[in-house]
């Protein structure tokens, strides 16, 4: 049996990579919303704050899966403490992810600016990003709280993310087929959109691995998809 002295540092290990996950979260929730404020009021200098804050994810990362190694080689932990640390480094590759996407929009920022955007179109993207921001927040607090039926809901609510982005894709699409002088500024904000689309991925990602670490069981059934657009991909993250 671990004396009092063991498990106590081994609790401080646990809180460490709890702690260090919500402070990825935090920062990932600010890249985002900072880089689709940049896209929508062509702000180049905010954008190259998220550019510049993507490192901090990065350390994050790396930070988390060597403290998660090194209390898998030292404690060599068994059933849920074993799925509570190597959720943490499936959680911080998808946060750290997020913040991929973010700065990949941020880099897009000068290409439209020169065209600027139709206020119908910033709409669209503020609209999208907003749920993708409330997902991964909700799923963030749920990370914390471990209830495992929210997390099952922020699963299957994945569908209404995709429905807006394909709305939101055949617009752009429109606007590319009335004027050719639309087509760049428009492929930009695909990739943008996709981007954000994505980050409800990652989220409904986030949640199926909090399910998986309260219950040991993956969450059955396939979930819910409306993306029908096939023809832009998410750039590489």
């Amino acid at each position: 049996m671990s004396s009092p002295h063991i498990a106590s540092v081994y609790d401080e290990e646990l809180k460490y990579l709890a702690r260090r996950i919500s402070e990825m979260g935090g920062t990932a929730e600010q890249m985002v919303g900072d880089s689709v404020r940049a896209l929508v009021n062509t702000d180049a200098a905010l954008a190259q704050k998220v550019i510049s804050e993507d490192v901090i994810l990065d350390t994050a990362e790396r930070q988390i899966n060597e403290k998660a190694i090194l209390t898998i080689a030292k404690r060599q932990p068994m059933a849920a403490d074993l799925r509570e640390i190597m959720g943490a480094i499936r959680i911080a590759a998808e946060l750290e992810r997020v913040g991929d996407l973010g700065k990949n929009n941020a880099k897009r920022v000068i290409a439209v600016q020169s065209s600027g955007m139709p206020r119908k179109l910033a709409r669209g993207l503020e609209h999208l990003a907003e749920l993708a921001l409330m997902q991964l927040k909700e799923v963030l607090d749920v990370y914390a709280s471990r209830n495992v039926e929210k997390a099952k809901e922020i699963r299957e609510r994945d569908d209404e993310i995709d429905a807006v982005y394909t709305s939101l894709f055949r617009e752009l699409l429109t606007y590319m087929m009335e004027d050719p002088r639309n087509i760049t500024p428009c492929t930009h904000l695909l990739f943008c959109a996709k981007n954000i689309e994505r980050i409800g991925d990652h989220a409904t990602n986030i949640a199926e691995t909090i399910f998986y670490m309260a219950t040991g069981a993956p969450p059955e059934g396939e979930r819910p998809k409306d993306d029908h657009t096939t023809s832009v991909g998410a750039e590489k993250e």
